[in-house]
């Protein structure tokens, strides 16, 4: 049987790694982190399934992996054992008065990405008051784009991990190893580093990409005193701003995408602005408790889109330049991967894209190690 090494367990290795093991393959993961996923950018991700909202900035092709992962989350997470929260109530993106042509700009942006008009919906005061009570009276009218959604993501990081061990997936946490070592031990390699890959990427004969991190700043607090239904987007011209909520009134708020690939913690500046800015969506949340401000770097190729590279002289695979986007195309960009992967370990020609979700696969050119 074709052994399979994966290296990299944040999401995209354990998802990867679920399903190839679901599909009988022997399959070992390796990370540097622990179980809990610390050190993947995942961990620090708001976790949002936002294909319509992010329509404004993403490319259409990430666009188009958001829209077909939602149904696959559906699939996975009801193959979970492990309770984690997955919530489809839509996203409201709100502003205050005098900022209210960046939403003319926006509902521009979101035409100009391919959202339809029946995924904009206006909501007037009532309806905000209505639907969000905490928000009535706060403001005036806002957009609602029904499709969209949010994940727990650390519940899904550890529910992954749970389902590995139900499948008797070896899971070597806090193992860190060299690409080199695991080709020489496995069959296959597949590489799911993100970040930690930089180097080895970049490096890669006529690579047609180069991968670099973006930093990203993201605070969670705790208060009992809010309660939202669903994902809200604060629209300004200096600070804007998300807030997911989460079970038990913990509350993910992020706002920051810094060309900065230091992993300091978050300055007296950036925090002020990033709770500055939740603040003003409601008063409440200056009572709240500051749990952390995390700060993590996202993956990104230069097109921003993600790529799956291939080898077959290296019995090499690999997943990478998933930005900012990691939870809302994960599962298109892993189920294409695993694709691509049950051809090459039945010694089948590689397509040239995927059918499915049509994402390229690349082939490098280079010698087998």
């Amino acid at each position: 049987m074709t052994r399979i090494a994966i290296l990299g367990g944040g999401l995209s290795g354990r998802l990867t790694a679920l399903q190839l093991a679901e599909q009988g393959y022997q399959i070992a993961l390796f990370d540097k982190g622990t179980r809990q996923g610390e050190h993947a950018a995942a961990y620090v991700a708001a976790a949002m399934l936002a294909p319509a909202a992010e329509a404004v900035e993403a490319t259409p092709e990430v666009i188009k992996l958001g829209r077909q992962s939602i149904p696959l989350w559906r699939g996975i997470r009801c193959r979970l054992k492990t309770p984690a929260m997955m919530q489809e109530n839509g996203s409201l993106i709100v502003w205050h008065g005098q900022d209210k042509p960046l939403s003319n700009e926006f509902v521009r942006h979101l035409k100009r990405g391919g959202v339809a008009d029946d995924e904009i919906v206006r909501w007037r005061a009532d309806d905000i008051a209505k639907r969000e009570p905490q928000l009535g009276g706060r403001f005036s009218d806002g957009i609602y784009l029904p499709t969209e959604g949010q994940l727990d993501g650390r519940q899904i990081l550890s529910a992954l991990a749970d389902a590995l061990d139900e499948l008797n997936v070896p899971c070597h946490w806090e193992h860190e190893c060299a690409p080199e070592d695991l080709q020489t031990q496995y069959d296959w390699l597949i590489d799911c580093r993100g970040y930690g890959a930089k180097t080895a990427w970049n490096q890669a004969p006529e690579h047609t990409s180069t991968l670099r991190g973006i930093r990203g700043e993201v605070a969670r607090v705790y208060t009992p005193e809010i309660t939202l239904n669903r994902p809200v987007r604060l629209l300004h011209p200096r600070y804007p701003l998300y807030i997911a909520p989460k079970e038990n009134h913990v509350f993910v708020i992020g706002a920051t995408q810094i060309e900065s690939e230091s992993q300091a913690p978050a300055s007296v500046r950036s925090g002020l602005e990033l709770l500055s800015a939740l603040y003003a969506v409601h008063p409440a949340f200056g009572e709240a408790d500051i749990l952390e401000i995390a700060t993590g770097l996202r993956p990104t190729l230069n097109h921003h889109n993600p790529e799956i590279r291939y080898s077959r002289a290296r019995r090499l695979i690999e997943i990478n330049g998933l930005f900012r986007h990691g939870f809302m195309i994960s599962p298109a960009v892993t189920a294409a991967a695993v694709r691509l992967a049950v051809a090459l370990f039945d010694g089948k020609d590689a397509p040239e894209h995927d059918e499915e979700s049509g994402l390229a696969y690349i082939r490098r050119q280079d010698k087998a190690v």
